[in-house]
C-alpha cells in the first residue's frame, strides 16, 4: 500500500490540509523581508563630509550652509558635491562664480559625513559611516546574511529528517526571531553582522521545512496547488514589504517590524502536524495512526478505519530498516541518488543564479526603489497564477525546461538591443525575471516530488545550499562588466540554457506517488 492510498481514505485535501497550508503561509510571509532587507536597512544616502566641526577654528568665518559647501567641498563631473573628499583649505574664489578649482589639494573627510535624511532616518550606512573606504563593509552585510542561509539550509535539512519536520520549525521560528531582533539592537557593526549571521542560519529552515510539510500532507492531485500557494506567500510578503520599508524608515525599527509576524507564527505553531510520511518512514505508527484520525476528523472522512490499522501503516515501508537515521550521506551512497543529487544541485545554482543575476541587474523603470521593489513583486503574480495551469498542463520537467529557456532567451536578446533602447531592454528584462520568478516557483515543488521521504529533507537542504551559492555568485558576475560590459549577461543566459539542459533529464513527478525511500528511487 501506498501512502498516497491512506491520505485518500482520510481525503487528501480538507479542512487539515487548508490550515497546515494557512500556518506555513503565516510562517512564510516574513521570509522576503529578510532576504530584502539589506535594499534598504543598508541603503547608501547622499552624502557629504562633514564640515561642523572646523568651524571653530575660523577657518570657514560666518558663512551660510551653502556656502560652506561651496567652498570646503569639490563638485563631480554632474555638479554634486563629493561624497569622500573635502578641500585641504576653503577655496574661497569659488563664491565669485568660478569653477576652477582645479590644482586644490583635496583630503579624505577628515570629521566624518552628513546624511540627506529626506528618504532614510537612519541606515546601517549613516549608522557605522559605511561609505567611502569603508563600502565594503556595506555590501558585506547581505553576503554575510546569505552565508548565514547556505550553511543553515545544510543543517536544518538534516536535523528535520532527523528528528522531524515540526519541532525543527519551531526551532527555526524561535531562533530565527530571537537573532533577528537582537541584531536591531546592535552596538557595533560586527554584532550586527555576527547575528544577521545568524538570523540568516536559522530562518531557512522554515523555507525547506514548510514548504515539505505541506507537501508530504496532500494528496497528488493538490501538490501542485500547495507549492504555488507556497510560493506566493514569498511574493505577497515582497509586496507587503515595499509598505513596510516606506512606513518605516529607521532601520532598527525595520528590522523588528518585520521580524513581527514570527510572534504570530510561533504561537499558532501548535496546531501544525507533524509529517505523517516522516513518522510512518521512521516507524513512529503510532503517533502517525494520530495525526491521520486527526486530519479524517477535521476532513470529515468516512471508511477510514481500515487504511488506518496498523499493520496497513506498517506495510508502506518495508524495504527498509526503520528507525535508521539518515544523513547527507545518503544522497551520495547509491547510483541513482547520487545522479538525482548532483543535477538538482546544478539545477538549483543555474535557477538562483539567474533569477537574482536578472534581478540585481535590472534597469531603466525611472522609479525610487520602494516603488521598484513593488514592480519586482507584482511582475510574480500573474507568473505564479500561469505556473499552476502549466504544471498539469505539460508537467513538471516541461514548464521547468521552457521557463529556464525562455529566460535565458531573453538575456540573449537583451545582449543585441542596443544600449540607447533603455525601454525594450527593460520590457525584455522584465520578461526575464518573469520566467526566472516562475522556474524557481516550480523548482521547490519539483524537488520536494523528487526526493524520497526518508531524505527529502536532507535532499532540500542541500539545494537550498547550492541555491545560496548561486545568490552569492551573481553580484561578482555583474562585476565582470568591467572586462566587457556584455559578459554578465552572456554567463547567465548560459547558465540559464545550462539549467534548462540538466531540467531535461529529470524524471516527470505529474500524477506520480511520492517515493518513500532510496530503494524506491534505485527501482525506478
Amino acid at each position: 500500500m501506498k501512502f498516497e492510498d491512506v491520505l485518500a481514505a482520510v481525503n487528501g485535501f480538507g479542512r487539515f490540509q487548508i490550515m497546515v497550508s494557512v500556518i506555513s503561509f503565516i510562517g512564510r510571509f516574513t521570509l522576503p523581508c529578510h532576504f530584502f532587507l539589506n535594499n534598504f536597512i543598508a541603503a547608501i544616502p547622499s552624502h557629504h563630509c562633514d564640515l561642523s566641526l572646523l568651524e571653530d577654528g575660523g577657518r570657514y568665518g560666518n558663512l551660510t550652509q551653502a556656502q560652506k559647501l561651496v567652498v570646503g567641498v569639490p563638485v563631480r563631473g554632474d555638479g554634486s558635491p563629493d561624497s569622500c573628499r573635502m578641500f585641504l583649505e576653503p577655496q574661497y574664489h569659488l563664491l565669485m562664480n568660478s569653477s576652477n578649482s582645479s590644482g586644490a589639494p583635496t583630503v579624505p573627510c577628515q570629521s566624518g559625513w552628513v546624511y540627506d535624511n529626506s528618504t532614510f532616518k537612519t541606515t546601517l550606512t549613516s549608522e557605522w559611516d559605511l561609505v567611502c573606504d569603508q563600502r565594503g563593509k556595506n555590501k558585506a552585510t547581505a553576503t554575510i546574511f546569505f552565508v548565514g542561509v547556505m550553511f543553515g539550509a545544510l543543517l536544518f535539512g538534516s536535523l528535520s529528517d532527523k528528528f522531524g519536520r515540526r519541532i525543527m520549525l519551531l526551532v527555526s521560528y524561535v531562533s530565527g526571531m530571537l537573532f533577528a531582533i537582537a541584531s536591531a539592537f546592535s552596538t557595533s557593526y560586527v554584532m550586527f553582522v555576527v547575528l544577521r549571521f545568524f538570523t540568516g542560519f536559522c530562518i531557512t529552515g522554515i523555507v525547506i521545512i514548510s514548504s515539505v510539510l505541506t507537501v508530504e500532507w496532500v494528496d497528488i492531485e493538490h501538490r501542485k496547488l500547495i507549492g504555488v500557494i507556497d510560493s506566493l506567500a514569498w511574493t505577497f510578503g515582497s509586496i507587503i514589504f515595499a509598505g513596510l520599508a516606506y512606513l518605516v524608515n529607521e532601520w532598527r525599527w525595520l528590522i523588528v517590524t518585520v521580524t513581527a509576524p514570527v510572534f504570530f507564527a510561533i504561537f499558532i505553531w501548535r496546531w501544525m502536524p507533524e509529517s505523517a510520511r516522516w513518522l510512518i518512514a521512521n516507524g513512529q505508527l503510532e503517533k502517525a495512526q494520530t495525526y491521520l484520525k486527526r486530519c479524517a476528523r477535521m476532513n470529515r472522512a468516512d471508511g477510514f478505519s481500515e487504511a488506518l490499522k496498523m499493520e496497513t501503516l506498517a506495510s508502506i515501508v518495508v524495504t527498509e530498516k526503520k528507525g535508521r537515521v539518515y544523513t547527507y550521506l545518503d544522497l551520495i551512497r547509491t547510483p541513482n541518488m547520487r545522479s538525482l543529487a548532483s543535477r538538482t544541485g546544478i539545477l538549483w545554482f543555474c535557477v538562483a543564479t539567474t533569477f537574482y543575476g536578472i534581478s540585481f541587474n535590472i534597469t531603466g523603470f525611472g522609479l525610487n526603489m520602494y516603488l521598484t521593489q513593488l514592480v519586482y513583486a507584482l511582475i510574480e503574480l500573474p507568473t505564479k497564477i500561469s505556473v499552476y495551469y502549466l504544471l498539469d498542463m505539460i508537467g513538471r520537467r516541461s514548464s521547468m525546461t521552457g521557463a529556464m529557456l525562455m529566460s535565458g532567451t531573453c538575456l540573449g536578446i537583451n545582449i543585441l538591443i542596443p544600449d540607447d533602447m533603455s525601454v525594450a531592454r527593460t520590457v525584455v528584462a522584465v520578461f526575464g525575471k518573469a520566467f526566472s520568478s516562475a522556474s524557481f516557483t516550480i523548482l521547490i515543488l519539483y524537488s520536494s516530488e523528487l526526493f524520497p521521504t526518508v531524505v527529502r529533507q536532507n535532499g532540500m537542504g542541500f539545494n537550498s545550499s547550492m541555491a545560496r551559492m548561486g545568490v552569492a555568485v551573481s553580484p561578482l558576475i555583474l562585476l565582470l562588466d568591467e572586462v566587457w560590459k556584455h559578459l554578465p549577461q552572456v554567463i547567465l543566459c548560459s547558465t540559464a540554457m545550462l539549467g534548462a539542459m540538466v531540467a531535461r533529464t529529470l524524471r516527470e513527478t505529474r500524477n506520480r506517488c511520492l517515493a518513500e525511500t532510496i530503494e524506491d528511487i534505485e527501482n525506478l
